[in-house]
């Protein structure tokens, strides 16, 4: 039996999606039934492989692809019987840029809310505020082909938000933006989010979800595998693996602990695999006694990287025992 989303609160609601499913023309089924809850004021990861079915969930809810079979309510409205009012209480940032290149960026921004209705007055007000927020304040008339490609990216979250959205889904939202970028982009969402706006992010970059996500689902194949709080999803994994910075292997590894398998990568690197709840002052300790200096020492891989790898291996990518 798939598993149901029983995490999220169960008034008010943000978004609920009850037995969601899509079958495109020639049979290709993108959505199995799913069931999905977001509580309103969430940060919610929508996490999965190309071919999840994210893009075809996202698509239904913002009313850009019609569903085959299910309901979809946003705080509340029925996505049939109200999608005018559903499509007001969304801002959606897309994975493409989909902006006319030659307009400013005031003008972009300016017409989206007109789109919504929102009068020019209270729409200059808007975006003078979220581009200043962004970092775009200087760029306001600047013609939108002539900014650099996070620039871009940070226009179409502005433009997400003009008409002032109770919901915001972000697509990708830094892809092929640089890191320093990257992270100015999550303090604003951050501050987004702080201010009462639920947001919805489907990424690639599993660390990004695991640094702004209070809940996650991860889909596979138009199912869904798993959903709940991060550090609850984290919990599952048997494991961590660490990369130690070491003085020196050559003199040679002591046996490990018990809970803990190591190996050496080269003469300074020892990856080291410690089961969860493991003290590590009995690790630290064993390597002293050896004579080896720890200099530092972090994460092999991002932990829900390691989970999202876990629950989607198909069973031909198994490993061998």
């Amino acid at each position: 039996m798939p598993p149901h989303d029983d995490e999220a609160p169960a008034s008010p609601l943000a978004l609920e999606i009850e037995g969601l499913s899509k079958t495109y023309a020639g049979g290709v089924t993108a959505l199995h039934g799913l069931d999905l809850r977001v509580g309103a004021g969430e940060f919610f990861g929508l996490l999965g492989a190309n071919g999840a079915g994210k893009t075809t969930t996202i698509g239904i809810v913002t009313s850009l692809c019609r569903k085959s079979g299910g309901h979809v309510r946003v705080y509340g409205h029925d996505l049939d019987r109200e999608p005018a009012e559903v499509r007001r209480l969304i801002g959606l940032c897309p994975q493409e840029i989909n902006f006319n290149l030659f307009e400013t960026v005031e003008d972009i921004l300016t017409n989206q809310a007109g789109f919504y209705g929102v009068p020019r007055r209270v729409a200059r007000t808007l975006i003078t505020r979220i581009l200043e927020q962004l970092d775009l304040g200087a760029k306001r008339r600047a013609v939108a082909r002539t900014l650099s490609g996070g620039m871009k990216r940070r226009l179409l979250i502005a433009r997400s938000l003009v008409h002032d959205p109770r919901l915001v889904i972000l697509d990708e939202p830094t892809a092929g933006v640089d890191v320093e970028m990257r992270r100015d982009t999550w303090a604003f969402l951050r501050r987004l989010n702080s201010e009462g706006r639920t947001i919805i992010l489907t990424t690639h970059y599993l660390e990004e979800a695991e640094h702004l996500c209070d809940r996650i689902a991860i889909l596979d194949h138009g199912r869904l595998l798993t959903v709940g709080p991060r550090r609850e999803l984290l919990t599952r994994l048997a494991e961590e693996v660490y990369l130690f910075d070491l003085d020196s292997t050559a003199a040679g590894l002591p046996p490990p602990p018990p809970g803990v398998r190591w190996r050496t990568l080269d003469p300074h690197t020892l990856e080291v695999f410690v089961a969860r709840d493991t003290d590590l002052t009995t690790l630290f300790l064993r390597l002293a006694e050896a004579g080896l200096r720890v200099r530092s020492l972090r994460n092999r891989a991002n932990r829900l990287e390691e989970l999202f790898l876990h629950l989607t291996a198909r069973p031909a990518e198994a490993p061998v025992p």
